[in-house]
């Protein structure tokens, strides 16, 4: 029972994955894509813990704390970059 809502919120957030993906290409200014961007990595954060709490694989967590890691360091140089330029 429980498995079976964590299938279906991992597929809700599939879903969503799919939206910031359609803002990353589609975005018609850089802040948008980076906020697609952000969204993407957040969701598919937590695609892979409930992945990872329905098939009992620790990995999935290991491969979420580096996702998460990487959108941290995608905002620093991002906000690095704008304050360069102004």
């Amino acid at each position: 029972m429980v498995e079976g809502f964590l299938v279906v919120a991992a597929l809700v957030l599939l879903a969503n994955i799919v939206v910031a993906g359609w803002r990353i290409v589609r975005g018609p200014s850089s802040r948008d894509r980076l906020m697609g961007l952000l969204l993407l990595t957040t969701t598919g954060t937590a695609v892979l813990l409930i992945l990872a709490q329905a098939t009992e694989m620790a990995a999935l967590r290991d491969a979420a704390l580096a996702l998460v890691a990487l959108a941290a360091l995608i905002v620093i140089v991002r906000v690095a970059g704008e304050q360069a330029r102004a």
